[in-house]
């Protein structure tokens, strides 16, 4: 074991891999916990297909597809919020609404400029080959603000989760927050998308934290434990991606399929620890 990853981290396009999508696991698994207690954990498969349009648009125009996705995504994250907060469209319906519409855009312009090559595959399903160093580094730099931001306003996401009413009887300013939350969702989904793609990122979101969900009742100890949880099945699916020539995307959803399950038997066998 130990050999084979040694000769993992040889590589230096998988080290670099590594490193963002560790902390791109990170965050999504901490929002992730947030967002589902919210009943909002589609957002993250609706800002991946806005994501998806944006990249495909991006690349018909020839410019920096990262520096382009995050300014459009947060803006649909946004908008997101306030369509289901201010009108009759509400949480997955609002989704719906923006996420197709975004894919058909995507898919237009795909099939009226480069066509369904090599980099729209990569966007769509992930790869591990697609970071560059300065994806690398943006992406280590905005991970690092999406975690310091939601370790100091921990105690506010925390209020505007379980009772928005309450937070904002109490002086909490519950949309500034359900902002900032939305802002901490749309720059990890779209740092994760060039390695898990626009079709399986959301998977990041709402794994871990429902399998956390299994075995402990506290948000705090829900938040640890979907973040350790996540980190762990990133880097296994890795490893098993880079032994078995399998997509890194897909070979890391399926490893959280397999921790949820397991947690799921563990917590209907000793009933859910109080933790």
């Amino acid at each position: 074991m130990i050999e084979l990853l040694m000769e993992m981290f040889s590589y230096n396009f998988l080290v670099r891999a590594l490193i963002v999508g560790l902390l791109v696991a990170l965050c999504a698994a901490l929002l992730g916990v947030s967002l589902v207690l919210k009943r909002y954990s589609m957002i993250g498969d609706g800002l991946s297909h806005v994501g998806f349009g944006t990249l495909a648009v991006a690349t018909a125009l020839n410019v920096t597809p990262l520096v382009f996705s995050i300014p459009v995504v947060l803006l649909a994250a946004f908008l997101l919020l306030r369509i289901s907060e201010n009108s009759k469209i509400k949480g997955d319906a609002a989704i719906a609404l923006i996420s197709t519409g975004a894919l058909a855009i995507g898919v237009v312009v795909i099939s009226l400029t480069t066509g369904l090559n090599t980099d729209v595959c990569n966007y769509m399903f992930g790869s591990i080959l697609a970071m560059r160093k300065s994806d690398v580094v943006l992406s280590i730099v905005l991970a690092l603000v999406v975690l310091i931001l939601f370790v100091l306003f921990y105690h506010k996401i925390f209020a505007v989760t379980f009772d928005e009413n309450f937070a904002r009887a109490t002086g909490v300013k519950s949309p500034l927050y359900n902002d900032l939350l939305a802002f901490l969702t749309a720059i990890t989904i779209v740092l994760g998308m060039r390695m898990m793609g626009a079709l399986l990122i959301s998977s990041l979101i709402i794994f871990p934290p429902l399998t956390a969900m299994r075995l402990a009742k506290r948000f705090l100890s829900v938040t640890i434990l979907s973040a350790v949880i996540s980190v762990v099945c990133f880097f296994i699916g890795v490893v098993i991606s880079y032994v078995y020539a399998t997509p890194t995307g897909a070979s890391v959803v399926l490893v959280n399929i397999g921790a949820f399950g397991l947690f799921w038997l563990l917590g209907a066998s000793r009933g859910r620890v109080r933790i």
